[in-house]
Parts: C-alpha cells; sequence; structure tokens
C-alpha cells in the first residue's frame, strides 16, 4: 500500500501550450507504469486543447459544471457525479462551463509511455457553440 497525503505534492498550473484559461493540476498518480491520472480544475471558461488517448479516457466530474466534446458530436453539459468516457482515439476536449469552474478527476491507461496526444485549442466560438 502506497498513500500519498493530501498536501503533499504541489498544485501545478496547465501548460498554456494544451488549455486555455487557469486551469490546476492536482495529485497527479499513476499506478504501475501503466495508470495515469490526476484531478484536474477549471476555472470558468477554462478548457484544453482538442486530444486524444491511445486507450481511451474516464471522467469522474467531482464540482461545478463542465463541458464535454468529441469531434463531430455537440457540447454536452457535465455535472457532478456524472462519469464522462471517450474511447481510444476519440478526438475530443473538455472544461469549465462559462460562468462556473468544474473539477473532475481524470484517469487514463498508457500506451508505448504516453497516455495523450495534444493537438490544436479548441476556439473560443466553438466552445461557445451548441450545447445539449
Amino acid at each position: 500500500m502506497d498513500i500519498k497525503r493530501s498536501g503533499s505534492q504541489p498544485s501545478r498550473t496547465g501548460p498554456e501550450e494544451y488549455f486555455t484559461g487557469t486551469v490546476r493540476i492536482d495529485a497527479p498518480f499513476s499506478g504501475s507504469g501503466a495508470l495515469s491520472g490526476a484531478t484536474v480544475t477549471f476555472e470558468p471558461g477554462a478548457r484544453t486543447a482538442w486530444h486524444t488517448h491511445p486507450k481511451g479516457q474516464t471522467l469522474l466530474v467531482l464540482s461545478g459544471i463542465g463541458r464535454a466534446q468529441r469531434q463531430g458530436g455537440a457540447i454536452e453539459i457535465i455535472r457532478p457525479g456524472d462519469i464522462v468516457w471517450f474511447a481510444p482515439g476519440e478526438k475530443h476536449w473538455h472544461g469549465a462551463a462559462p460562468d462556473c469552474a468544474m473539477s473532475h478527476v481524470a484517469i487514463a491507461e498508457m500506451q508505448d509511455g504516453s497516455a495523450v496526444s495534444w493537438m490544436g485549442k479548441v476556439a473560443d466560438e466553438d466552445y461557445g457553440g451548441g450545447v445539449t
């Protein structure tokens, strides 16, 4: 058993090349070198860039109101208690609503040492687009 105590790992800022707005990453973890995850908090309007995961990704929404979209699909509202699954290779983004922060736990399996492939940023006009 390995317990990483709350507050034992410093928070870090989401890198500007992969995120729009203010994003905080806490409690990053890995399991046996094959699993990657963290708690991620998005301030209102903040979001990821478009990206994929070689083995898919699971989001567990903890608080706030968020948005998620897969390429070619509508923007979906996500709320606390929601579990979001993105299939392997599915191009997508996720983040906070325009007027409300959102936190989630993000979990992805690694393949060949990588859990994510980053792409271009989500344009403001696309982020504000059709919501379901």
